[in-house]
């Protein structure tokens, strides 16, 4: 069984055209001695402030090489906290997007967490503001509330669980078999491939990511019958129709992962292309094409780019470091019940 709520059209809208701002606002990229010089200066500016570099795999790549040149970290929204969590750094640096630096900053309340850029937004996160998310909750009271990480920390605040994509199938599945009706928000993708896989009686938030949602099946369909070889990567963000075209459906981690270990030569994979520079890393020599996104309601033609996570570069991280703005502060009674959930699901990701 499963209630569907309706995001309204204008709020999608409002999440477009701040994709749209976002894509403007992306700075030029540096090149030659410029980049040198700022490379250096910033290796200079983590180690004088004991900092260290957090980055996720969609960020550019110049970011994901420097983290683990400075032995930082590249990864998931998760993998990026825990690092932060376990460094002996007394500041962490986000290359990301904002409820990643909030997530640091929950595991790591005694450290100073810094964004790249605090305008750095998610759309599955605007889709779902607190204050509605409470009511909707509160509609719903006999519901064990479980919420994806690309969440803010008020939302989190209000869930009996965090969920990364890696391990939602398995906990929904762990909650179901002990009889609890799930509410879930805030991705309905993700939500519905969870419900499909798992059976679990499950109501679900209408949100969705603006790079993920525009991946189109019939010319995924194509594309297959022009590569037969290729096989399918495709991150349960995507459409249902998308899904079912997979070979692998995965989180960020598990994509790369098929990439390495199957033995196919070229991938269409559905997700942010970011992760292309990880992909090719694990498996040297393999082809890795961005599934399609052309069509109506399409931002552009296969980009499969987040514009919020390109606004994170070099320059901006450097001017971070000089300043010393962009730090992430998180009332502390809404840390707390944050951490709460986020510890419940790293325990049972870590029983399984």
């Amino acid at each position: 069984m499963s209630l569907n709520i309706s995001t309204p059209h204008s709020k999608q809208n409002i999440i477009r055209d701040l994709a749209i701002e976002a894509e403007q606002a992306r700075n030029p990229n540096l090149s030659g001695a410029d980049l040198s010089n700022t490379i250096n200066r910033i290796k200079q500016l983590l180690e004088a402030q004991n900092a260290v570099l957090v980055a996720h795999y969609y960020v550019d790549a110049a970011l994901q090489d420097l983290a683990e040149e400075t032995d930082g970290f590249v990864g998931d929204s998760l993998e990026m906290a825990r690092f932060g969590l376990n460094s002996e750094a007394d500041t962490v640096i986000v290359a990301g997007v904002r409820f990643m630096g909030e997530t640091a900053k929950i595991l790591s309340p005694e450290k100073r967490v810094l964004m790249i850029e605090t305008r750095a937004e998610c759309s599955l996160d605007l889709a779902c503001p607190a204050d509605e998310f409470n009511q909707f909750c509160d509609r719903h009271p006999d519901r064990t509330v479980v919420v994806y990480a690309n969440t803010s920390a008020e939302v989190k605040a209000r869930a009996d669980w965090v969920a990364t994509s890696s391990i939602a199938l398995d906990l929904v599945k762990h909650l179901a078999d002990n009889g609890e009706k799930i509410l879930w928000a805030p991705d309905k993708f993700l939500g519905a491939y969870v419900q499909k896989e798992s059976g679990a009686d499950m109501v679900l938030w209408q949100g969705s990511c603006i790079v993920h949602e525009d991946f189109k099946a019939t010319a995924l369909q194509a594309l297959k019958q022009h590569l037969p070889d290729a096989r399918v990567l495709v991150h349960p963000e995507s459409p249902g129709p998308v899904i079912a075209l997979a070979d692998v459906v995965g989180s960020t981690t598990q994509i790369i992962n098929a990439a390495r270990d199957m033995e196919a030569d070229t991938f269409i994979v559905a997700t942010e292309r970011g992760i292309f520079h990880k992909m090719q890393q694990a498996a040297p020599g393999k082809t890795f094409i961005a599934a399609p996104n052309a069509g109506e309601g399409a931002m552009c033609e296969s980009c499969a780019e987040c514009p919020w996570m390109k606004m994170n570069d070099l320059p901006r991280l450097e001017q971070t470091l000089e300043t010393g703005s962009n730090e992430i502060l998180i009332d502390e009674d809404i840390r707390a019940q944050a951490a709460r959930s986020i510890t419940r699901m790293v325990e049972f990701n870590a029983a399984r």
